[in-house]
């Protein structure tokens, strides 16, 4: 059986991925978690010292699910492209999932939010890393051109990450009809696998379509 602190630890770490993405870091309070929560303060401070430390822990949690599911250049099994396709995936369903989550760290990173930033420096480079060596490892086996791989990791973000984001946005302002369709042809998991294929044959991959 779970120790009862473990226990309050997750139900404070809950309470942060169901409030992050409605209030953001500046709307989110201590208080606000420990209701949703259904814990005391007294609680909060034990685990996690201050909103900050809170917030890196919750943010962090979210991040290491989604890189644990990154596949690793050189694995064995399947084509170079074929890791390179499953990590698109991978990233696209994060954004997906956690649209309005990202779209609050962005507006908190152009506000220059110290904890968001903070963040951001720490991981980004970690999957950007990932995608760069699978684009190399296809790059070598020759199943994508050979070009500067920034601008193949620039394409990919533009195809694939880029319409999630907007489209979650948009999404917000538009009304009920339109708003179905942007998520049929934007934000679904079909839509993003679409992207995903015409997006590494744009690179010169072939028999990627889904």
């Amino acid at each position: 059986m779970a120790r009862p602190s473990r226990q309050v630890d997750a139900q404070l770490l809950a309470a942060g991925r169901a409030l992050l993405p409605e209030c953001g870091i500046a709307g989110l309070s201590v208080r606000k978690v420990v209701a949703h929560a259904g814990v005391n303060l007294g609680m909060f401070h034990y685990h996690f010292g201050s909103k900050e430390a809170f917030v890196r822990a919750v943010l962090q949690g979210v991040y290491e699910e989604m890189f644990a599911q990154l596949p690793r250049p050189d694995a064995a099994g399947g084509s170079a492209v074929d890791g390179l396709r499953d990590a698109l995936r991978v990233l696209a369903g994060f954004a997906r999932t956690h649209r309005q989550l990202l779209l609050r760290l962005l507006a908190d990173a152009m506000a220059g939010g110290t904890v968001t930033l903070e963040f951001l420096r720490a991981n980004v480079p970690r999957h950007v890393g990932v995608l760069r060596r699978l684009v190399q490892q296809a790059q070598r086996a020759g199943e994508i051109e050979r070009m500067p791989v920034p601008l193949a990791l620039s394409f990919l973000a533009g195809a694939v990450a880029a319409p999630l984001l907007f489209g979650s946005a948009l999404q917000q302002f538009a009304p009920a009809a339109p708003a179905r369709l942007i998520g049929r042809h934007l934000l679904s998991r079909r839509a993003a696998d679409q992207r995903i294929a015409l997006a590494l044959r744009g690179l010169g991959a072939q028999g990627v379509l889904p």
